[in-house]
């Protein structure tokens, strides 16, 4: 408290103290903390007195710089912190002195009110202390502008998203369930519904286009607010700010942003269950044509909560689009996988601005995420509960990897030859189902350039060595980059042998490629290309996610159990260790024995048929049958029980 001679500043604080005025007064009191539990805020307040006789300026100024607020007895400060101008003694004139006061008041901006008062009658002098404490918790200054009397443009930004992310359905109107859910949001309790309609005839009254039958506009919404503030009631609007993450400069506070989440080495994030529905949820609510994709303006209506575009042009390259090039919903979904996996503080900032924690009233955007396991567990366990893999594609210049991410995407040659180079994206992601599961493949293109690969390169669920079949000379970088990086068997690899549509030319590298991944027991070379008339075939992209699924397991192994065998089938013979269960059977299969077998068998049948056509061809036929379906019975039998799911 801030004073001029014997006005009385002293007396204020004892007065509060002992609820009655002093008989004597010192030139100074100590420091005086008020408990939160007596406050009507629940806040702790300390009260610093300040007397000229006993104190320096200087020491002035450094209490000035520590207080959060400052009491002016009828004297005006230039710091930029609220403050209250204070008239005491009223008890000694019969007349009030608020009319002179008022033009000061509202010459300083920083003045937050004005309140007459008397220690010695003790009038007003718990609504003193009050109003400093709503000074420094609910302040005018960043919500309204007095001199032009309407809310700062500031608060009128902060307003306008609260209202766009409270509105679930995006029709531009709260109807009475939204506004019954922002209620219980920001204030732990509904509206009766007497309390709304008289909300709404407030607005009706004074404000033309605020209120329609469907409920309360934006414009009602912004009248509201500006309502509580003109009459003193700055804690409503400050509540649903702070509710929605603002601080005391309405900006998004980096706590509500940036929420703790401990993230382990070696483990990933993804998107939960929950925050796929959210997420589809907010699709719903911005595709008005109902297409099932985000138009350029459907998007930008979606991302209008947010301070600025996150998404770019490359994004339209990195998931699927519809033959518009607009984004669709399963593109939509995995642009969110993508940005989780990558950057997860990134995505937790996103779902901040569109209000997750709120709407799906968690406690923060941390609980969007799934944090799986580290992959030394999945190793151990041969296979991964996650639905996010991260796929790098390495390969020479010009061996078609650009064309292999796009393929991912289902886009031919010619749809490529479209996409401008500035928009080009080295990320692509689309989902593949592994064994009736849906799971998200991410490849990544990774540069040529040997003294580029840094450490993240070289760490993914699957590597994919790309060469051109029609390049002689294409092979030999891929067989470099697996002898270097993933000769240890930890990351699995396969060898996709790309533009498979051209002559195929001898690769001049020491062993075939065939060769290569027999030795390195790897799948065979993958014929792939993407000089197709329709979609690219997908099972190359399969494979890799059924890899990337089974770690440890892929893409050999030693094991004749159940689930190994079952893996290999769907694969259709992926493998190539000659020792497990399923290759003994395709190798049985194939044998020469066999087909020897199966000739003479056909040979005998057909001359038996022959000789006795006329005699017994009903009866031959009838058992042939007969024995062919008993065959087919029990091979199917014998087949479901080798191949049975774990």
């Amino acid at each position: 408290l801030r004073r001029g001679a014997k006005v009385g500043k002293t007396s204020l604080i004892m007065s509060l103290v002992s609820e009655e005025f002093p008989d004597v007064v010192p030139y100074k009191v100590e420091e005086i903390t008020i408990p939160a539990d007596v406050t009507p805020e629940r806040v702790p307040t300390h009260i610093v007195d300040y007397s000229e006789a006993e104190q320096t300026d200087e020491q002035l100024y450094q209490e000035i710089s520590k207080a959060s607020v400052i009491c002016i007895v009828y004297s005006v400060n230039n710091k930029k912190v609220p403050l209250i101008l204070v008239g005491n003694k009223s008890d000694l004139v019969e007349h009030s002195c608020m009319d002179t006061i008022l033009p000061i008041m509202n010459k300083y901006i920083e003045i937050e009110t004005c309140v007459e008062c008397s220690a010695k009658s003790l009038k007003n002098i718990s609504e003193l202390f009050y109003y400093a404490q709503k000074a420094v918790l609910h302040p005018t200054g960043p919500l309204y502008c007095l001199d032009q009397k309407e809310m700062k443009p500031s608060c009128i930004k902060a307003l306008k998203r609260i209202f766009k992310v409270s509105d679930l359905d995006n029709d531009g109107i709260l109807n009475d369930n939204e506004l019954n859910f922002f209620q219980r949001v920001c204030f732990n309790t509904p509206l009766a519904p007497q309390a709304l309609e008289d909300v709404k005839n407030v607005v009706r009254k004074n404000i033309a286009d605020g209120v329609c039958e469907e409920g309360l506009t934006l414009q009602g919404f912004l009248f509201l607010h500006t309502l509580f503030i003109q009459r003193g009631r700055h804690e409503t609007t400050w509540a649903v700010l702070r509710c929605f993450g603002y601080d005391d400069a309405l900006e998004l506070h980096q706590d509500y942003l940036f929420p703790p989440l401990k993230i382990p080495p070696e483990c990933s994030t993804e998107l939960n269950h929950n925050a796929s529905l959210f997420l589809q949820a907010v699709f719903e609510k911005h595709d008005k044509d109902r297409d099932c994709a985000l138009s350029p303006e459907e998007l930008k209506d979606l991302f209008d909560v947010f301070p600025y575009m996150p998404w770019g042009p490359d994004v339209n390259n990195t998931v699927c689009t519809n033959e518009l090039g607009w984004i669709t919903y399963q593109g939509f979904l995995s642009q969110w996988m993508l940005t989780t996996y990558l950057d997860v503080q990134r995505c937790l900032e996103y779902l901040g601005y569109l209000g997750y924690s709120i709407v799906a009233e968690q406690e923060s955007q941390a609980a969007a995420i799934t944090v799986t396991r580290t992959k030394a567990q999945d190793l151990q366990k041969r296979q991964t509960q996650r639905s996010v893999f991260l796929c790098n594609v390495f390969g020479g210049p010009s061996s078609g990897k650009s064309g292999f991410l796009q393929a991912l995407l289902g886009r031919n040659l010619m749809c490529q030859k479209t996409i401008r180079e500035e928009h080009k994206s080295y990320y692509a992601i689309s989902t593949a189902h592994v064994y009736g599961q849906e799971k998200y493949l991410l490849l990544h293109e990774i540069f040529s350039d040997f003294d580029l690969l840094s450490e993240s390169d070289l760490s993914c669920d699957v590597a994919c060595l790309i060469y051109d079949v029609s390049n002689p000379c294409s092979f030999e970088y891929c067989a470099q980059v697996f002898k270097q990086c993933f000769q240890d068997g930890v990351v699995p690899c396969m060898v996709v042998a790309a533009k498979a549509d051209q002559p195929e030319e001898a690769q001049q590298y020491c062993v075939s490629p065939p060769e290569f991944c027999r030795t390195h027991k790897m799948p065979p070379p993958q014929a792939f290309t993407c000089n197709t008339a329709g979609p690219p075939a997908k099972d190359v992209f399969v494979k890799l996610a059924t890899m990337a699924t089974y770690p440890g397991l892929l893409p050999y192994c030693i094991s004749d159990s159940p689930l190994c065998v079952w893996v290999h089938a769907r694969l259709r013979c992926m493998c190539t260790c000659n020792r497990c269960t399923f290759c003994l059977c395709q190798n049985f299969l194939n044998s020469e024995l066999l087909h020897t077998v199966k000739a003479k068998l056909h040979t005998a049948i057909f001359s038996r048929h022959m000789a006795h056509v006329d005699l017994t061809n009903s009866a031959l036929w009838l058992r042939a049958s007969v024995g062919a379906a008993l065959f087919a019975v029990l091979g199917f039998t014998v087949y479901r029980l080798l191949l049975r799911a774990r």
